[in-house]
């Protein structure tokens, strides 16, 4: 009876990550090809005189250059928002699925105390990353920074930022340096800092 009840938990687990993945996956191909969920369409807009004449005002109101300036602008912007949506979303998923597996090993009855103990560590060392990382992703924001996503490991960390208009300097790279010292206890040699394109 146990090993029915520990398949069908196996078989829940497997079917809710092929969900979350097809949902990512779903997610992505809409926004790459420009949809964006809960975005509403207006029916029949391409017959709308009013929104013709909106269309009209704004483009009269800025110059043909400036417009292209910023439609490029806001898609790097859109981009970069789109890499740091994703890494974020990657790095949960990711610590789910070895969680969930975590979980599984600690509450296994057949298991010996050590595997329970090194389980409940990884555990507790897992929550611990997360919430040091979503600390120095939110210190680097509030320094001025429009994104960024860390990644911690054992005995490194990466922080990829937002590019910047002027690219990294070598002050911004010791700030953000100092911050991840003080929040991880690093060295400066542990820490990798990455601008994103």
């Amino acid at each position: 009876m146990k090993l029915w009840k520990r398949n069908a938990i196996a078989a829940a687990i497997v079917l809710f990550v092929c969900g979350a993945v097809y949902l990512n996956w779903s997610y992505s191909q809409d926004t790459a090809a420009g949809k964006n969920l809960g975005e509403a369409a207006l029916v029949g807009s391409q017959n709308d005189p009013l929104l013709e004449k909106q269309k009209e005002g704004a483009a009269a109101e800025e110059g043909a250059a400036g417009e292209e300036g910023a439609q490029t602008e806001e898609g790097a912007d859109a981009e970069s928002g789109t890499y740091f949506s994703t890494a974020r979303l990657n790095r949960q998923q990711a610590r789910d699925n070895a969680l969930s597996l975590l979980q599984e090993a600690a509450e296994d009855e057949k298991a010996d105390q050590s595997s329970v103990d090194q389980a409940n560590a990884a555990i507790q060392t897992m929550a611990d990353y997360t919430m040091t990382e979503a600390q120095i992703e939110n210190l680097i924001t509030a320094k001025g920074y429009t994104d960024c996503v860390a990644f911690l490991g054992e005995d490194s960390i990466s922080v990829v930022v937002s590019a910047m208009e002027n690219g990294m300097t070598d002050a911004d790279a010791a700030r953000i340096g100092e911050i991840v010292m003080e929040q991880t206890g690093l060295k400066a040699d542990q820490i990798k800092i990455i601008e994103a394109e």
